[in-house]
């Protein structure tokens, strides 16, 4: 990457939070018409939050897989297993807000009090710690993207990276128990 990116890794960060967040506040507020992506068949539709389940699942271990590598010295395992965690993260989004553009939400099918007292605030904080783990996820990659290995040791990149790290555990796991409360509990 060029000088320039790697003295301006904040404001790369934040310029690359702020274009995805609005690209999913955008989708979750309608901003984004339906008519401007193809429509899958209802097959495809039904199946997708079902892959996104997979896909999250997978990108717990990958991110697991990741942490362990570099606890062990394996830097070169680690850079793979974290940029697999964020293209799994990448496919996860894409497929959830295409979902979500052409279908719009699910609605919860269980009894109101569990909506109200646990299927809400379990969504809350799975949202609330999926947009935390955006600029901690960004800052994280683009210190690797822009210095070589040996650089790192001189950054914030294991703290960021540990933070994104546990945030996107959390929120991934969150996400499954959404899927596990809307598909399967009731």
């Amino acid at each position: 990457m060029s000088e320039w990116a790697r003295e301006n890794v904040p404001l790369l960060t934040a310029l690359l939070s702020v274009v995805a967040l609005a690209l999913v506040f955008g989708a979750v507020g309608g901003a984004i018409p339906s008519g401007v992506l193809p429509r899958a068949s209802d097959a495809v539709l039904g199946a997708l939050p079902h892959l996104n389940a997979a896909i999250s699942a997978t990108a717990i271990a990958t991110i697991l897989l990741g942490w362990r590598a570099i606890s062990r010295g394996n830097v070169a395992r680690h850079r793979g297993f974290m940029l697999s965690s964020f293209g799994l993260f990448v496919a996860f989004l894409l497929s959830y807000l295409y979902r979500l553009i052409l279908v719009g939400t699910v609605e919860f099918p269980g009894p109101e009090t569990v909506y109200t007292y646990v299927y809400l605030p379990f969504l809350a904080v799975h949202i609330l710690l999926a947009i935390a783990c955006v600029p901690f996820v960004f800052y994280a990659l683009l210190l690797a993207a822009t210095r070589p290995y040996e650089d790192l040791y001189h950054t914030r990149h294991a703290q960021v990276g540990a933070v994104a790290a546990v945030l996107w555990l959390i929120s991934f796991t969150m996400g499954i128990g959404v899927y596990v409360m809307l598909y399967h509990a009731f």
